[in-house]
């Protein structure tokens, strides 16, 4: 057995899954299953294979469940740069520099040309509420902007966990029970043209889901909305890409309007779509952009709110004058300071472009987009869609009608195939009636072979559920 495995056994099988199902509240979880149901307890991983307690291996699809672990499981250069930069300086305060944030900031705006400034927090979700708290406090600040408080938001899309930014989700299953929610949160139409929200075929729709936004900010009052924000490619609200035509569009409404453009690339970002950002798929220039996950591989918890120089300039504030004394930026993040997150994305980094790992997500990715396309041949699979290593296949029961499966039939599927060794994501307790996706989104490490295992298995747990 697996060396690295012997620390963990040490405690006993027995005595892990009995305090898995005693004390750990796992995540986004039906709690009812812990009593009845052994839970999965992964103990070591290598590339893209993670072995369970019990010794099983499988083949991670979703990198890490979240689509976080970019470059793979079992990266020594990773976890080596992390204890050097601890042993030397571990943490402070983000209110002063460090070797490793200067390195990193630097870093992350000579990828992305036209961004001025680079804040750092620890999480994707924490990531984006400092984009709201930028375009809030600029709206206060800055006479240019004063009143322009609310946030428009895409439905379908996603955006974290807090309160606000669960506020500005476009996913009515994941928000139920977690309100009264904060008011100045907008939602626009998502842009599937699978289910056009419009009921129109593309081309001959116009762009309807892009052009409808400024019929929105003028229902809303072009002096009250500051900041838009999507995802460059809709992640868990079903791997939803939007026709070329679309950003170009909304960049143009935003900008005439001074709507702050946020593209939220906690998902897309760092290789999974084949660039190392998805909105670099696009025509598009954004104000602000937010990342995590792929940012250090989920070896260390990180995030960035990246701003163009324009707005980090609205900050600038002289302490000596009365009225301007409070018109910095007042937040902090507590492990935005910390030194080792830092030191784990830089050498992330340098592995993805060592390696040439965005490349391999383009290619793979068109591999992988290929071969689930051949699905289309069973009758309960209406589309699929992707870019890169994060593609979907969305399962109906009635192609014509396009009737969704039930998420018992959907769960069944990805138990399936996990009984064949490859352990798939799925949409989940999301969207109302349209929990019906099936996600892929491998480690950039993947080859030819795996992405043939992952198929083959979808389509044999597919047919053992559909026949």
């Amino acid at each position: 057995m697996d060396d690295r495995l012997s620390h963990v056994l040490d405690y006993g099988v027995d005595e892990m899954i009995g305090g898995d199902r005693n004390h750990l509240w796992h995540h986004i979880k039906p709690h009812a299953c812990f009593q009845t149901q052994e839970q999965m307890i992964i103990v070591s991983g290598k590339g893209l294979t993670v072995t369970d307690i019990r010794g099983r291996e499988y083949l991670d699809a979703t990198s890490g469940g979240v689509w976080c672990v970019n470059v793979g499981y079992g990266r020594d250069s990773i976890a080596d740069a992390v204890a050097a930069q601890m042993k030397q300086m571990a943490y402070f305060a983000g209110s002063v520099g460090t070797i490793p944030s200067i390195k990193l900031s630097g870093k992350l705006l000579e990828m992305m040309t036209t961004m001025g400034k680079v804040y750092f927090s620890n999480s994707g979700s924490e990531a984006n509420e400092k984009s709201y708290k930028i375009i809030r406090q600029a709206s206060t600040i800055d006479p240019s902007r004063r009143g322009k408080y609310k946030i428009l938001y895409r439905d379908r899309d996603y955006h974290g966990t807090t309160i606000a930014v669960l506020a500005s989700s476009g996913q009515a299953e994941r928000k139920k029970d977690f309100g009264p929610f904060p008011e100045g949160f907008v939602q626009i139409p998502h842009c599937l043209c699978y289910r056009c929200p419009f009921g129109r075929t593309y081309p001959d729709c116009d762009i309807q889901c892009a052009r409808s936004v400024e019929d929105i900010i003028l229902k809303e009052g072009p002096d009250s909305v500051g900041g838009l924000i999507v995802e460059p490619i809709t992640a868990g609200g079903g791997i939803i890409i939007p026709v070329d035509e679309y950003f170009p569009i909304l960049q143009e409404i935003c900008s005439r309007y001074g709507v702050f453009l946020v593209i939220d690339e906690v998902v897309a970002g760092f290789g999974r779509t084949g660039k190392f950002f998805g909105y670099q798929h696009f025509d598009v220039d954004p104000d602000m952009v937010t990342l995590a996950k792929g940012m250090a591989s989920a070896y260390e918890p990180v995030s960035a709110t990246v701003v163009k120089q324009h707005i980090y300039d609205l900050f600038l504030n002289d302490p000596a004058d009365p009225d301007r004394r409070m018109h910095f930026f007042r937040d902090i993040s507590t492990y935005g300071g910390c030194a080792g997150v830092m030191a784990a994305s830089l050498e992330n980094i340098r592995i993805m472009e060592a390696e040439g790992l965005v490349e391999n997500s383009r290619v793979m990715g068109d591999y992988l987009l290929g071969r689930l396309r051949e699905l289309l041949a069973l009758p309960v699979v209406g589309d699929v869609r992707g870019k890169g290593l994060f593609c979907g296949v969305e399962l109906v029961t009635d192609r014509q009608g396009k009737a969704p499966p039930s998420e018992a039939q959907m769960a069944a599927v990805v138990d399936a195939v996990k009984a064949r060794g490859v352990l798939l994501g799925r949409t989940n307790s999301s969207l109302p009636g349209l929990n019906t996706t099936l996600y892929y989104a491998p480690a950039l490490v993947i080859t030819r072979e795996e992405v043939d295992r992952m198929v083959d298995a979808t389509k044999k747990g597919i047919e053992t559920v559909f026949g």
